[in-house]
C-alpha cells in the first residue's frame, strides 16, 4: 500500500491522538502522512450548542475522506454524530483511555471543598446539569476553549475550577493538573467519552484491513452501547445526556453493564438508571435502557434546547 494519508484537526490534543494512531499503524509495516485538516468548530468563538453540536468537528474531515485528499480519519468518538455516515465506516475503535471527568481547581481542591459560590466553568450542557444535580451551591458557567486555555481560566484567576475530560489530559501529559479524579458516581461521562474512532471510506477494503488490527472488541461493545442509547433518546428527548458502558464478569461469561444519565440543565430533575445485558448485544441494550429513561420522564424533560447532538462535548 502507498502512503496512509490519516486527516486530523490541527488542534495540539488532535494531532497528538492522530500521532498515537500514525505510531500503532507504522509499528504494523505502514507509511503515514498526517495531513491537518480545520474544522468549522476550530474557527468559531460560537457556543458549540449554536453552531451545531458535535458535527463540527467532523464534518470537514468526512468531506476530506469522501473526496479522497485522505485515506484515514481520526476522531474523538464523542465528537461524531450517532447517525451513521453513508460511504464511511469506523474501521477501528482502539482500547479505551480512562473515560472519567476530572476536576482542575485553584489550591487544589476537589468539588466537595470548593465554596458555595465558587464558579466553575465548562462547555458541557452534560456536565453542567450533574453539576448541578449535585446541589453543592457552584456557578456554573460555559466557557469554550482548548485544554490549556480552559487550564488557564483557573490559573489566571478567572474561574475557580474547570472540568475536563480525563482521557485528554492523559494523552497530553498533563494529568498532574487534575486536582480531582470525579467519580461516575457523580457525573456520568460523555457516550464515547475517551475513546478514539479511526475512520475510512466503506468502499477502501485495503485500508480498512491496514487499521482492523487497531481494533478493541470489549471498547467497541461499550461504546457501541453507549451511543445506541444516545441515538434512541434523541427523537424523544432533549435533556443533558451521560452514560457509560463496562464490561463485567457475569454467571455466564461476559455480560455488558450501562448507566446512564439524563437530568434539566438547573439540575432540579435527575434520572439515573441501569440495564445489564449481554455483551453480545450491546445496541439492544442501549435501546432498551433509552426506553426506560423515556417511560421514566426523560421525554418531558426541560433540557437544552439545541439540536440533539449538541448533548455531547468536544474534550479540548
Amino acid at each position: 500500500m502507498t502512503t496512509l494519508r490519516l486527516g486530523t484537526r490541527r488542534s495540539r490534543l488532535a494531532t497528538t491522538q492522530s500521532q498515537w494512531v500514525a505510531d500503532q499503524l507504522e509499528a504494523a509495516g505502514h507509511e503515514v502522512e498526517l495531513v491537518e485538516i480545520t474544522t468549522e468548530g476550530d474557527v468559531s468563538a460560537q457556543a458549540l450548542t449554536a453552531i451545531g453540536g458535535t458535527g463540527v468537528f467532523a464534518s470537514a474531515i468526512r468531506h476530506a475522506l469522501l473526496d479522497g485528499r485522505i485515506d484515514v480519519a481520526v476522531h474523538s468518538l464523542k465528537d461524531l454524530p450517532t447517525a451513521p455516515e453513508p460511504g464511511l465506516t469506523i474501521a477501528a475503535v482502539p482500547v479505551r483511555e480512562d473515560s472519567r471527568d476530572v476536576l482542575v481547581a485553584r489550591d487544589g481542591l476537589t468539588l466537595g471543598e470548593l465554596p458555595q459560590g465558587s464558579v466553575v466553568g465548562t462547555g458541557s450542557p452534560r456536565r453542567a446539569a450533574q453539576l448541578a444535580a449535585l446541589g453543592l451551591g457552584l456557578e456554573i458557567r460555559p466557557i469554550r476553549g482548548n485544554v490549556d486555555t480552559r487550564i488557564g481560566f483557573v490559573t489566571e484567576g478567572l474561574l475557580d475550577a474547570v472540568v475536563l475530560a480525563r482521557a485528554g489530559l492523559s494523552r497530553l501529559g498533563r494529568l498532574g493538573d487534575a486536582t480531582e479524579v470525579i467519580d461516575p458516581i457523580q457525573v456520568l461521562p460523555a457516550p464515547g467519552q475517551g475513546a478514539l474512532a479511526v475512520e475510512c471510506r466503506s468502499d477502501r477494503a485495503d485500508v480498512l484491513d491496514a487499521v482492523a488490527s487497531l481494533d478493541d472488541a470489549d471498547t467497541r461493545v461499550a461504546v457501541t452501547a453507549e451511543r445506541a442509547l444516545l441515538r434512541a433518546l434523541e427523537a424523544g428527548c432533549t435533556a443533558p445526556v451521560g452514560a457509560l458502558a463496562e464490561v463485567v464478569e457475569g454467571d455466564d461469561g461476559l455480560e455488558l453493564s450501562l448507566r446512564a444519565f439524563a437530568g434539566s440543565d438547573d439540575g432540579t430533575i435527575e434520572l439515573r438508571r441501569s440495564l445489564v445485558g449481554p455483551y453480545t448485544e450491546p445496541e439492544a441494550l442501549g435501546a432498551r435502557l433509552a426506553q426506560i429513561l423515556l417511560d421514566d420522564g426523560a421525554a418531558d424533560i426541560e433540557g437544552t434546547t439545541t439540536t440533539a447532538t449538541s448533548r455531547s462535548e468536544h474534550v479540548s
